[in-house]
């Protein structure tokens, strides 16, 4: 009998430990890994971050399957332009992505030559040292690096390989009303708004990129633990992104 109970309470302890991790990554955050590298160099490949999921409101999408509890968006918060957003992309509804938001609802957002003009007018931008991206064969990427100056006076970095890169130029659009432009920092190298995502509705945000908890660089083989160590990117461990 005793050892019935004890299978019970194990079993009872077991799905109560289920739901509150639930409710925790439904409600306040979720953590997310960064796979590709459109973030650069903001977000590294190999980084590790949480979500909040409470600062844009709650949508299907909160939920885990993002499941259809109830329509829309409640205790909605509108992103701020410059945010690093995790969304849902709207070409399937389930394939987390994580951007930029450049363009609000009614902006109008277009780039000439590499240069970003959000309501006519285009960005400042500031060159700063070369950047790097190294395969995990050894082959370097070079990136012009500049800081990027929002209209609101918000500061970011970005990358360009050049500023005559297929989607260097995009003809003017007007955000729709309920949606947003979402561009990478890796200009060159991003599907994003200018691509194959387009528009994405307010429904589709997940929550905003607060602050890392981990990184490691993996290129590196797994079944090598004496190099794990050094893999790990002490430096960028718990910080904020911006």
């Amino acid at each position: 009998m005793e050892k019935e109970e004890s299978f019970v309470d194990t079993i009872k302890t077991i799905i109560y430990a289920i739901l509150i991790a639930v409710v925790i990554r439904s409600l306040w955050f979720e953590p997310f890994k960064i796979p590709s590298g459109s973030m650069y160099p903001t977000l590294y490949v190999g980084d590790y971050l949480f979500v909040s999921k409470y600062t844009y409101g709650y949508s299907k999408h909160s939920f885990p399957f993002s499941l259809p509890l109830f329509e829309g968006r409640i205790w909605y918060d509108e992103p701020q332009r410059g945010d690093v957003v995790v969304f849902k992309n709207p070409r399937d509804n389930s394939t987390d992505y994580i951007k930029r938001v450049i363009g609000l609802p009614g902006d109008k957002i277009k780039l000439e030559n590499g240069r970003l003009f959000i309501n006519g007018k285009m960005l400042e931008r500031k060159n700063e040292e070369e950047f790097v991206i190294r395969s995990r064969f050894g082959s370097a990427e070079r990136y012009r690096k500049y800081v990027e100056v929002l209209p609101e006076g918000k500061e970011h970095f970005i990358l360009e390989v050049s500023d005559q890169e297929d989607n260097d130029n995009f003809e003017e659009v007007t955000v729709p009303e309920g949606m947003f432009f979402m561009m990478g920092d890796n200009r060159d190298r991003s599907d994003d708004s200018r691509v194959n995502v387009g528009f994405v509705p307010e429904e589709n945000l997940v929550g905003k990129a607060r602050f890392l908890f981990f990184s490691h660089n993996d290129k590196d083989a797994w079944y090598m633990p004496w190099t794990w160590p050094k893999k790990i990117r002490w430096s960028r461990l718990f910080n904020g992104i911006e």
